[in-house]
């Protein structure tokens, strides 16, 4: 509960649900409301620690224990400081010490050990690698504003889409109310029966249905052979003969075998099973089974 106070004014979030902590840079922390009271004036010190400070030091708080948010702290300034990269090394041991070192400072900086050692150490590597530091943390603003932008550039796709989802919903809530008014006049005021009016309805809805699926096909369809164009552009022409289709030629033994036609007009499928509306689908046909029958019995007749 002392985690989640205020030292100046003792309010607690037990009693003020609204309470908003905010951090200084020395890891101290006072509530929003002491904080415009105290630095009405330009600067003022800190209540524990007597460390000058402005408005601008104090952040929002975001963990709960204080030793926590002061490393978060410690740590971000060190990063940009010790900013190097794998690549920026001979070896991948040598890049391992480094970030060992890195650790050891943030330790001792958080656990304030050998501080004033540690600070001149820091200040030391700050003077002799300033270029290398400046150089490393404008690639890292680049990396961090090309990541925005692509979160920023995700989100409003995302934001598009989910309003062309919820407009799409509108007109099919606002298309199915119109064809039950629809229907229902048509029941009211048709000179018909009602399972002839509702089966012309029923025909109606599977004509836009199939119309609206083969709008969607063909969008599809346009939009892969541009992106299939797009990928050619870009690939190298090679010059090369054009294909001529020639048809198999089929080596048959016997008699070769009625056409489909010929199967299905001469009789030869009366005694075939019909097939199901599952095989036909599959594109099975009678006609292929007695075809493929005729040939058996044909081939190799004439050997």
């Amino acid at each position: 509960m002392d985690e989640q106070s205020c030292p100046r004014c003792k309010t607690t979030t037990y009693r003020n649900k609204n309470l908003k902590l905010l951090v200084n840079v020395c890891g101290h922390k006072l509530c929003q409301t002491c904080v415009d009271v105290l630095f009405s004036r330009p600067s003022a010190a800190c209540l524990q620690c007597n460390t000058p400070l402005r408005r601008s030091d104090f952040r929002v708080q975001q963990f709960e224990d204080a030793s926590v948010e002061r490393e978060v702290d410690i740590r971000k300034k060190i990063v940009k400081i010790y900013n190097k990269r794998c690549e920026d090394f001979d070896s991948l041991r040598s890049y391992n010490d480094y970030l060992e070192e890195v650790e050891t400072i943030i330790f001792n900086l958080a656990n304030k050990t050998s501080v004033e050692e540690t600070k001149k150490k820091v200040e030391l590597y700050k003077r002799e690698n300033e270029k290398i530091i400046r150089k490393n943390n404008s690639k890292l603003n680049q990396e961090e504003a090309l990541l925005k932008a692509t979160l920023e550039t995700e989100k409003l796709n995302a934001e598009e889409k989910r309003k062309q989802l919820l407009l799409e919903e509108k007109d099919l809530l606002t298309q199915k109310r119109k064809d039950k008014e629809s229907l229902i006049n048509d029941l009211i005021y048709a000179n018909a029966p009602a399972e002839e009016v509702i089966a012309r309805h029923l025909h109606v809805k599977r004509q836009q249905e199939q119309e609206e699926l083969e709008k969607k096909s063909f969008f599809f369809s346009e939009k892969n052979k541009l992106k299939n164009m797009t990928q050619l552009s870009n690939k190298p022409i090679i010059e090369a003969p054009l294909f001529e289709y020639k048809p198999p030629k089929m080596e048959w033994y016997g008699p070769s075998p009625p056409e489909s036609e010929a199967v299905e007009i001469n009789g030869y499928l009366n005694h075939i099973r019909a097939a199901s509306e599952s095989e036909k689908a599959g594109g099975y046909s009678e006609s292929i089974a007695c075809r493929r029958a005729i040939q058996e019995a044909f081939d190799c007749l004439f050997l």
